[in-house]
């Protein structure tokens, strides 16, 4: 009954895909100093938008910039990177309130790695800087920009765009959330036609990361816990051995093998990904993938119930299993705070594990109460044999 109750909700959580819907608002956009460009697009993420007119004979790019910080002190930045598709490497202009003053200011960043982010003068000319601010929160980047020989060229070039929480007392820009929306920011814009297209290698990354936190949260979040259920409860019950046992290791090997599919998904990601670490959530995930291997060998080192190293065995076998099933739930939910997907898929794992909970507090009263009359039956057998005995012999000493 736990079993199948388990899968149900395990289908029920990987079912839950949505994808948000976005409005067409550019066209209706205007511009305090009645600024006017050819064309217009409402970039797929972050709710920006991105106003521009491009001239050819002098590779000239003007453009309008809209995005909301992800906070009221935070910044905005549109970019250009040169060479590929990502922030990585791009030449930026970032626009953020003064912490003083309060009014918009402009600044250009060379995003060389994600580990380094440093003011600095783009690659490209840039004049006609300027910022000003919205009354919905908003902020806008104007600027016109020298297009590079090859890139006009070309007639495309690699957009990239942010929204970040906050800047220091430094100046140095504080790290935004890398949640679906801030990883597809990024799409190729068509200088000649006007337009503006999401490039697949976005999507595929992105794709990559759902992937892997699936994987790990049926594994390591669902399945093992169901495994450690059957092996605490079922095998309770005298006519469920040995069936209890393959479903026992049914569903243990299961998640090794579906958390080995995820590690090596994180591991993959985080190959791709330099200058962008998750110490503790890759920690975690190591020292999960270490114990499970060390555990799958129990099935192989596990001596017979009346071998004297049993009880040891026991010890070795119970601390590992609990120690996974503790660390697999808490990275599942360093990883939703890693990923920040929508609520719902949250709240889906969570009414997962509650469910599981409930399960587990339900089986451990049954599976006490089936112990303790267990227990009582075979402590009063050989009490009520001796009272019997003495009961036949007192006639015969009589």
């Amino acid at each position: 009954m736990a079993s199948w109750s388990s899968a149900f909700l395990v289908f029920t959580f990987c079912a839950l895909l949505i994808s948000p819907a976005v409005s067409l608002t550019c066209s209706s956009q205007k511009f305090t100093k009645n600024q006017v460009y050819a064309n217009c697009v409402d970039l797929p993420s972050l709710s920006s938008y991105l106003h521009f007119s491009y001239d050819s004979s002098n590779t000239t790019l003007s453009i309008a910039f809209i995005a909301t910080p992800a906070k009221s002190d935070g910044w905005i930045a549109w970019a250009i990177n040169p060479k590929a598709t990502g922030m990585a490497g791009s030449q930026s202009l970032v626009a953020y309130k003064n912490s003083t003053t309060g009014v918009p200011v402009v600044h250009t960043f060379d995003v060389s790695t994600y580990a380094s982010i440093v003011p600095k003068d783009l690659s490209f000319e840039v004049w006609d800087k300027s910022a000003e601010s919205g009354t919905d929160g908003s902020l806008t980047i104007f600027a016109k920009i020298k297009v590079p020989a090859d890139l006009a060229a070309q007639g495309t070039v690699n957009q990239v765009w942010q929204v970040g929480p906050g800047v220091g007392e430094d100046g140095k820009l504080e790290k935004h959330d890398f949640a679906t929306a801030n990883l597809k920011s990024k799409a190729t814009l068509d200088l000649k036609n006007g337009q503006s297209s999401s490039g697949s290698g976005g999507d595929t990354r992105v794709k990559k990361k759902n992937i892997h936190g699936i994987l790990n949260a049926v594994s390591w979040g669902i399945l093992f816990p169901v495994g450690a259920m059957i092996a605490r409860y079922i095998r309770t019950f005298e006519s469920a051995d040995p069936a209890w046992f393959y479903l026992h290791v049914f569903c243990q090997i299961s998640a090794y093998a579906i958390g080995v599919a995820g590690w090596g998904t994180g591991l993959k990601l985080g190959s791709e990904s330099p200058g962008i670490q998750y110490s503790v959530h890759r920690s975690i995930g190591i020292a999960l993938f270490a114990l499970a291997t060390v555990q799958i060998f129990a099935l192989f080192l596990r001596p017979k119930k009346e071998h004297k190293y049993r009880f040891y065995w026991n010890i070795y076998h119970h601390s590992l299993g609990y120690a996974i099933l503790v660390l697999g739930i808490l990275n599942v939910f360093k990883g939703f705070s890693i990923l920040r997907p929508e609520h719902k898929w949250k709240s889906a794992y969570m009414i997962v594990i509650i469910s599981l909970g409930g399960i587990s507090l339900l089986l451990e009263a049954i599976t006490w109460v089936v112990a303790l009359k267990r227990k009582s039956g075979k402590s009063t057998k050989p009490y009520d044999g001796y009272n019997n005995g003495q009961a036949r012999q007192q006639p015969l000493a009589m």
